[in-house]
């Protein structure tokens, strides 16, 4: 059943209804980096699985920091599914049956932090299961090539059942995040297709094109006829980025934009590693919603300051 998620879509959850529902009245607050925090915790990070390491070996950890966003202004919790799969987890010796209740895990851990956090003024909390690319799993900074030299078939494989098992655990809405190129995200948006939430769709951007070089145009115009897909824009990208992609995707899809640069920063795939300067600023973040951004909020290397500040200016 193709989904609209416009309230009159019978069966959809009422708390998706009311994400879709909560962008048209205004700008949200996304969360930031889920491993600039861990990090923050003293969690090590080195493993391939990344930050989904500890769906495995301390899930409490992942409940701290997402409490620590939502304390900070958030009001979505970004799940430690990004990097998590089942040929991931296969990698550690775990076999199918529980890498999935895994990817569950993730929601539920989540879905816990934002009742256990401090009281919100009234303001509704909401999941986002991650969905990162099939580069994200091979650890070796894919993600910001794309081009793995997979057919559609085969990423289609991949990706399908991780998000019916994301879908399945109840998130609020499905982000699917720094798609790196068009075959990719055409993929995804099919995948996404029928699974009876909402998605955010975002990709990876550097100098105005995809991360595999292709124009951005031609990756949101994918999008424009998906029903599921209830914001475009781009995540994981320089802030200069923003402005610019938020504005194309807002004309292309007609639909509202997400957003969440990272701190500006590069990451050296090699070294494991972060280096350059940072050129994050949440008093850019009014200007994204005047282009026509509506999710809003941060990636690598930004934590919970960056998003008190970035809510402050929001709600300035």
């Amino acid at each position: 059943m193709a989904a609209t998620f416009d309230g009159s879509t019978p069966g959809t959850p009422a708390a998706s209804v009311g994400f879709a529902a909560a962008l048209a009245a205004g700008p949200v607050v996304l969360d930031g980096g889920l491993s600039a925090q861990l990090a923050t915790q003293g969690c090590d990070l080195s493993d391939a699985l990344w930050s989904a390491r500890l769906l495995l070996d301390d899930p409490g950890q992942l409940v701290a920091a997402h409490r620590a966003f939502f304390e900070a202004g958030a009001q979505v919790a970004t799940t430690a599914s990004y990097q998590a799969s089942r040929a991931g987890f296969a990698a550690r010796g775990v076999g199918a049956a529980k890498a999935d209740r895994l990817l569950a895990l993730s929601v539920e851990l989540a879905r816990q932090a934002a009742e256990e956090a401090a009281p919100s003024d009234g303001r509704v909390r909401w999941v986002a299961a991650s969905v990162g690319p099939y580069g994200a799993v091979l650890a070796d900074g894919s993600e910001y090539r794309g081009h793995y030299g997979l057919s559609a078939a085969e990423l289609t494989a991949f990706h399908r059942p991780r998000l019916e098992q994301l879908a399945a655990a109840g998130p609020d809405v499905l982000a699917v995040e720094t798609v790196p190129d068009l075959l990719e995200a055409s993929v995804l948006a099919e995948c996404v297709r029928g699974l009876g939430l909402p998605v955010w769709f975002s990709l990876g951007t550097a100098g105005g094109r995809t991360r595999g070089g292709e124009p951005l145009a031609e990756a949101f115009a994918l999008l424009a006829d998906v029903p599921e897909v209830v914001a475009v824009g781009v995540n994981c990208c320089a802030p200069q980025e923003v402005s610019a992609a938020v504005s194309l995707a807002v004309e292309l899809t007609g639909r509202p934009a997400v957003a969440y640069p990272n701190s500006g920063e590069g990451w050296n795939a090699t070294a494991r590693d972060w280096a350059g300067p940072a050129a994050f600023d949440p008093a850019d973040a009014p200007s994204w919603v005047a282009a026509g951004a509506r999710l809003v909020g941060g990636c690598c290397r930004v934590g919970p300051n960056g998003i008190a500040e970035l809510a402050a200016a929001l709600a300035g």
